[in-house]
């Protein structure tokens, strides 16, 4: 009497009640008594046990590697990856990593998170089929300095995930104001937004988009040339739930700006505002006395601050010459109002006080 194979006799068993076997990413072969076969690891199921509880903990490297051993350990990394939901390949550039890549976009199906940041090897060749892919379900991007692809690659992020709530575009010189203009038409729900260092885009644009995105808690907009006061008084009026934002290098704006972020942003925690000229502890101060975290030092409260000034005229009542000669902080905005009771031996300026608010207000 011959003995069968396992598979053989599953076939015949599937043939003599009619159905016919389909093939799943979790094989259980019947073993026949007269001749047991041995057990092996790949025999547990796979979609219950084997993928949830054991490949989630294998990292991509590990998941390649089993890859190599067999034909059963292929399938078995085959359908681990189409249920993986994040990929992490930040600053990932071994060599032959392309070739891994095109097996990453050919079987993962149910991808929600993808960091692909300072990835130089990528282009838009190997990234547009992993996003066909996975457009449904993403809903945070890293790209961050991926200088190699084109604005082309984030025509699928900005129009078919609809679920997009982390987008980081840093360095990314592509990135144009027709791009920022279709993000504006096509994404509303994003909560965190990164374009530092992308110079190519413009004032106008950046006003649109910063009307419409109005659930932003976090935004980096570091040495962004477009980025003005204006910019920051539509990020004040629109952007409520503002947590952290990021100005470094953000030459163009100035104390007008970051009052707009002090009057209508109160959730706001961090203020990074280093290397921006224009910016004085006016307009800081009151952001410290909410403990907010700004990575630039306190400076000395400057002399043409109100605190100055009314300590002068309300404290000091009996005073009668003030010499400021060759003290740059000191402005005619301070002692405008001393003159006509005090000795100044500055000249005045022509300083118009009600001119000066105004401007202010419009602003703001």
């Amino acid at each position: 009497m011959c003995t069968l194979h396992p598979e053989e006799e599953a076939h015949l068993v599937a043939m003599a009640s009619g159905g016919s076997q389909t093939r799943t990413p979790s094989p259980r072969p019947l073993v026949s008594l007269s001749n047991p076969a041995p057990r092996s690891l790949f025999d547990v199921c796979w979609d219950d046990v084997l993928i949830p509880q054991v490949a989630v903990y294998l990292s991509l490297k590990d998941l390649f590697n089993l890859r190599c051993c067999s034909r059963t350990a292929l399938r078995f990394v085959e359908a681990a990856l189409e249920k993986r939901q994040e990929l992490h390949l930040s600053g990932n550039n071994s060599s032959n990593i392309d070739v891994g890549f095109r097996v990453l976009a050919r079987c993962c199906r149910r991808l929600e998170v993808l960091h692909l940041a300072c990835c130089r090897w990528l282009t838009d060749e190997l990234l547009l089929p992993l996003l066909a892919n996975n457009k449904k379900r993403l809903w945070a991007v890293n790209l961050n300095e991926c200088i190699n692809i084109t604005a082309l690659s984030l025509q699928p992020i900005i129009v078919e995930c609809k679920d997009l709530r982390v987008l980081k575009l840093s360095k990314c010189q592509w990135l144009t104001t027709g791009a920022v203009d279709a993000l504006t038409l096509h994404q509303s729900k994003l909560v965190e937004f990164d374009i530092s260092y992308c110079g190519a885009i413009g004032e106008r644009c950046l006003i649109i988009f910063f009307r419409k995105l109005n659930k932003l808690t976090v935004l980096s907009l570091a040495n962004t040339p477009s980025v003005t006061d204006q910019v920051l008084i539509q990020i004040g009026n629109y952007c409520r739930e503002l947590e952290h934002i990021n100005l470094i290098g953000c030459a163009a704006i100035s104390d007008y700006g970051v009052h707009a972020l002090t009057v209508h942003c109160p959730r706001l925690q961090t203020l990074l505002i280093r290397r921006c000229p224009r910016v004085t502890e006016l307009s800081l101060a009151p952001l410290r006395q909410r403990c907010l975290f700004i990575d630039r030092p306190q400076q000395d409260p400057p002399l043409r601050s109100p605190l100055f000034r009314s300590s002068l005229t309300q404290s000091c009542p009996l005073l009668q010459s003030l010499m400021v000669q060759r003290c740059p902080l000191v402005t005619e905005r301070v002692l405008a109002p001393l003159r006509g009771r005090v000795h100044i031996d500055r000249p005045g300026m022509g300083y118009m006080p009600t001119m000066q608010h105004h401007r202010l207000f419009l602003q703001v």
